[in-house]
């Protein structure tokens, strides 16, 4: 695994949430699709020689364009590479000042140095930075509710990096402590497969730690007993809700074709 850890930018994140589900239904059916067209290679057969002539002469420029299009992917990662270790510096300032880790100049005044107690720590870095920029992301802003934002003021750094084996990457939320969950670290992890075009093959997220009565993906249920009921409790039951950190449990992409319907294909 690659140690390079870089900040994440929101349209990167927002790129990431937007296509997942998409990715790995797209896994799917270019399994099935390659597998229907499999079915069919006796259609050449009856096509007349010329006609036969020019499907292979377009077999051979589709040959040429993924040759080109491998080493446009190659060249996009290096590049994408170069890049990211530009931007690391500019990101580890900003984790610096969001956090109060350091200080700009010209951001103390008396007023400030006055303070004191929780008012000072108020004041400290920028309060709830990465909740109000993923708010301000339409895409990000669809997957938080009202619920997830107590526990959202709490993210502190978004960080990836790149894995070699099995080819993909890993998205860390880094969290203060705080009353919703144990983790300090939340991770998703990507695996890739890099065939034509890098497709998603699976998704790993961490296991969330909730802390008792604290779920934010779940909620508690309660239902008055029925008129003539020997019990006389609420029944309670919980249900999944909608929530950022269902972010962390992804669905699973199919592994057999079989699991997708061809009418759908």
């Amino acid at each position: 695994m690659s140690n390079n850890k870089d900040n994440l930018s929101m349209a990167d994140l927002s790129a990431v949430i937007n296509e997942e589900d998409r990715a790995g239904l797209v896994s799917a059916l270019k399994s099935k699709l390659h597998s229907l067209a499999g079915q069919h290679t006796d259609v050449l057969e009856k096509l007349s020689p010329n006609v036969r002539k020019r499907v292979e002469f377009l077999r051979e420029i589709q040959s040429q364009h993924d040759e080109l299009e491998a080493k446009f992917f190659e060249e996009r990662a290096a590049l994408e590479a170069k890049y990211q270790k530009l931007y690391q510096p500019l990101y580890t300032k900003r984790y610096e000042i969001v956090n109060g880790t350091v200080e700009i100049d010209g951001a103390t005044n008396e007023a400030a140095m006055d303070q004191e107690g929780d008012q000072a720590a108020e004041d400290k870095g920028v309060p709830d930075f990465w909740l109000i920029a993923m708010k301000n992301n339409d895409v990000l802003a669809e997957e938080i509710t009202e619920r997830d934002e107590g526990a959202l003021k709490y993210l502190k750094d978004i960080k990836w990096c790149r894995i070699d084996d099995p080819k993909g990457f890993k998205l860390e939320f880094f969290f203060d402590p705080n009353p919703h969950f144990k983790n300090t670290v939340l991770t998703k992890t990507y695996h890739m497969i890099d065939e034509d075009e890098p497709i998603l093959e699976k998704a790993i997220g961490t296991e969330i730690e909730w802390y008792p009565g604290k779920c934010l993906t779940q909620k508690l249920l309660k239902k008055k007993p029925k008129k003539g009921s020997k019990n006389a409790k609420p029944i309670t039951k919980t249900e999944d809700c909608e929530s950022f950190f269902n972010f962390f449990n992804p669905p699973q992409v199919p592994e057999d074709d079989e699991d997708i319907d061809e009418d759908t294909v």
